[in-house]
């Protein structure tokens, strides 16, 4: 890494009377305005504002499977605006997902992004996600970072609803420490928002981003520290209200309504914690806004981190205890069958014998009940050897007339399917860009927690006109007959729409109106079985899905219309 260098961020520490902010530059079009594919980090309003307006550079030609430095091969373009794109890649030599920065290297901004980028990797803060490596190379500049398969972003948390009370004090309490951190090294983030802040699956909240995001958009502020607290003020106010503290929409958040200034969050929102409430209002100090609260405004993330320590900790919510089911004990003590337990520690009292039969009528009952019993033993033992007597005779009967008759109903057998081996697959790609052929693999493996993921689209169910359809290309090892298939599904909703069609090979020479439709399903489940609608005997098998439900984010993967396949299996 080369020396730490301060040229991408303006860090100051300039806190005046008025909060000065930095606005984001204007997304350009970059040639993708007909991909439905979404761009994940879209400007949108925040309150923040920007000063510097980019040159026109064009994007390097870049696509899923470049390699660059021979090392990070890029998977799937997630931001592509203001001639950078940002892309989700595999670090080969580790092993590893990466995310990366790319633009020219004679982009307006492709020195202030180097320095950003090797500035905050010298501060080695585990709170940000960290830059791995920034290096200009073959007339491009390219900045890689962590990539976190186990954090969600702030933006999806609050799609659920606001958080609570302690998840909130944990939110403002780290992010604003991180930031101080961050400040007293001279760096500022600028472009803090719910896209930037990650909870990981521990708890731990992570700003990606810092100082980088910023000289991407070529986003500067005299007060960065100002700046930079404000957004904290901001996210602990959504994190409350499930609401944008400004007028304009923003991060899929309601803004306030207009005309009526800023309001506390504990008058937005019933039931808000009231020392986060003013914390908040605190952050925010716009316009004199904590005028009405008596405090006095933050205007540095180290006040905030110091006001935060003056509040009374908030605790974690107890855990609900359910109480384990009184036990039930059991006798089984012999003769007791149908009486009431005795209390434990009571006298059991001895059971008296019944009475002896005596004199002479008692003898004589005994010698009744004795004859009784022997006679229905004897008569029992004639009925017995007179009933095996005649099976005997109808079975000699049944020997001299039976023929046996081959065509009769009980010589016919259900039909047995067997499951069928899958050889190898093959992503089939209609038109456009492949989807993911590197997991493949994933769908015959046997594990369905793997699976092979469409990229996201911005509308649906269908496809189509956009695109005719996505799908794999199985070869079954030789020619088999296909009765059915199951296919293990990722997300549920309305609607998964999948064909099957028999094709002449892995790369099918014919479109898909040159083969043979086995059949056709739709689901709205996770799990999809499509019946053969006639008989077909084929090698290779097509699965063609032409409708994907609208599916929420799950680690990387933003909300949009997209499907996964987890489990494949053909059975004929």
């Amino acid at each position: 890494m080369a020396e730490r260098s301060t040229a991408a961020v303006d860090v100051a520490d300039n806190s005046g009377d008025e909060p000065l902010t930095a606005t984001a530059d204007q997304s350009t079009a970059d040639g993708v305005a007909t991909n439905r594919e979404r761009d994940t980090d879209i400007d949108e309003a925040q309150g923040s504002g920007g000063t510097e307006r980019p040159e026109k550079a064009s994007p390097p030609e870049l696509h899923s499977g470049h390699k660059l430095a021979r090392r990070y091969r890029l998977e799937e373009c997630v931001t592509r605006l203001d001639g950078f794109s940002s892309w989700r890649a595999v670090d080969e030599k580790l092993r590893r997902a990466v995310g990366v920065h790319i633009l020219p290297a004679d982009h307006s901004r492709a020195r202030s992004v180097l320095a950003a980028a090797r500035s905050s990797a010298l501060l080695g803060d585990p709170r940000f996600v960290q830059v791995l490596d920034a290096v200009e190379e073959n007339d491009l500049v390219y900045v890689v970072h962590e990539w976190l398969p186990d954090a969600t972003e702030l933006t999806a948390l609050l799609a659920v609803g606001p958080l609570e009370p302690h998840d909130a004090y944990q939110l403002v309490s780290q992010i604003a420490s991180a930031m101080a951190a961050a400040h007293r090294e001279g760096l500022a983030h600028l472009r803090l928002n719910p896209n930037a802040v990650l909870r990981t699956s521990s708890g731990q909240w992570r700003i990606r981003g810092l100082a980088v995001n910023a000289a991407l958009r070529g986003v500067t502020s005299e007060t960065p520290q100002r700046t930079d607290t404000e957004a904290i003020g901001a996210l602990l106010y959504a994190a409350l209200t499930q609401r944008w503290p400004y007028e304009n929409d923003a991060y899929g958040l309601s803004g306030l309504p207009k005309d009526i200034g800023l309001i506390a969050p504990d008058q937005v929102r019933a039931g808000v914690h009231r020392g986060l409430s003013e914390l908040s209002m605190r952050a925010l100090a716009n316009d004199g806004a904590t005028a009405s609260r008596h405090e006095s405004a933050c205007t540095t993330p180290e006040e905030l981190v110091k006001a935060i320590g003056e509040m009374p900790r908030i605790r974690p919510p107890e855990p609900a205890f359910t109480a384990p089911p009184e036990y039930q004990r059991t006798t089984y003590q012999q003769g007791t069958y149908g009486r009431t337990a005795p209390r434990p520690g009571a006298a059991q009292p001895v059971p008296s014998p019944p009475p002896p039969l005596q004199s002479r009528t008692g003898r004589a009952l005994k010698w009744a009940v004795s004859a009784l019993l022997i006679a229905a033993l004897g008569l029992g033992s004639w009925q017995l050897a007179d009933a095996l007597l005649d099976q005997g005779n109808k079975n000699d009967d049944t020997n001299q007339t039976q023929t046996t008759d081959d065509n009769d109903k009980g010589g016919d057998k259900a039909v047995e399917t067997k499951t069928l081996d899958i050889a190898s697959a093959q992503e089939y790609v209609a038109s456009g860009d492949a989807q993911a052929p590197q997991d493949v693999a994933k769908t015959y493996d046997g594990d369905s927690s793997t699976y092979w993921r469409t990229k996201r689209y911005n509308a649906g169910p269908e496809l189509a006109p956009y695109k005719p359809g996505v799908g794999i290309v199985y070869d079954l090892g030789s020619s088999q007959e296909v009765s059915l298939a199951s296919i293990g599904l990722r997300y549920a909703g309305d609607h998964t729409t999948v064909k099957l069609y028999a094709a002449d090979s892995l790369s099918p020479a014919s479109g898909i109106d040159g083969m043979t439709e086995i059949g056709t399903a739709t689901t709205s489940g996770n799990s999809l079985t499509v019946k053969a609608s006639k008989s077909v005997k084929t090698q290779y098998v097509l699965l063609w899905i032409t409708a994907v439900p609208n599916a929420p984010s799950d680690g990387y993967s933003s909300a949009g219309y997209k499907q996964a396949v987890t489990d494949v299996t053909f059975k004929g």
